[in-house]
């Protein structure tokens, strides 16, 4: 029986969730805490604000989240990976702010009214949906008219020689890394083949204006291996 992308999905995060931050850092060299933490400059998060993270993983950029909006605010968390999410409640269980919520839930059918957050994230997490537009579409909903969608994942490089030694990265040096570090190659060639088709930046630009975003930003980081998109509602 051949597996659904979402079940195969949900498959992976299930069984990587207690090497997933480590991971992140060696397959990164680190440098996803360079990028979210310029993605967060950009996002300009004000104090009392709402915050929705999508895919929220194991909590780092929830917790980011809701260090910026202070105790006014409010921060949820969502998830379909509940191991993914045991992770994430043992951080915010010892965060000193009380103000993040996590829910198991899907992307792809928000449980939220329209128009309920002033803020809607996504990291690394786009790429494994089983419908992009359907998720940021869905993202479009729940933020409110004046807020922001923001999407960071990773990219497709387009300098010559550069292309080409990503794509030779993804393919065989990621998956032997899961192999090594983390005994998971078949999961992480999974993850390299979900990078592997994701949308280049231009074109992911495009497609947050056709699920009705207005004025667009986005700024590619390490050479086009990631991007951040900011979509304004």
């Amino acid at each position: 029986m051949v597996q659904s992308k979402e079940e195969r999905v949900h498959k992976v995060f299930e069984k990587i969730y207690g090497n997933y931050d480590k991971m992140n850092s060696v397959i990164s060299f680190q440098q996803h805490l360079r990028w979210r933490k310029d993605t967060m400059k950009r996002m300009d998060v004000k104090p009392g604000a709402k915050a929705l993270d999508i895919c929220c993983g194991t909590g780092d950029w929830t917790i980011a989240l809701s260090e910026a909006v202070g105790e006014k605010g409010e921060v949820i968390g969502l998830d379909f990976s509940k191991n993914m999410l045991k992770i994430g409640e043992e951080k915010v269980s010892n965060h000193p702010i009380k103000n993040i919520e996590l829910v198991h839930g899907n992307a792809m059918e928000l449980p939220y009214p329209d128009n309920s957050f002033d803020y809607v994230t996504i990291g690394f997490g786009l790429r494994n949906v089983p419908d992009y537009m359907q998720v940021l579409k869905e993202m479009y909903r729940v933020v409110k008219p004046g807020g922001i969608a923001v999407c960071l994942e990773t990219s497709q490089p387009t300098m010559i020689g550069f292309k080409q030694g990503y794509r030779f990265y993804f393919r065989f040096i990621m998956p032997a890394f899961g192999k090594i570090f983390a005994k998971s190659y078949e999961e992480y060639s999974w993850l390299q083949e979900s990078a592997k088709d994701f949308p280049g930046i231009k074109e992911l630009a495009g497609m947050f204006k056709k699920a009705g975003f207005r004025d667009v930003e986005y700024k590619p980081y390490t050479g086009g291996v990631a991007a951040v998109h900011i979509g304004h509602k």
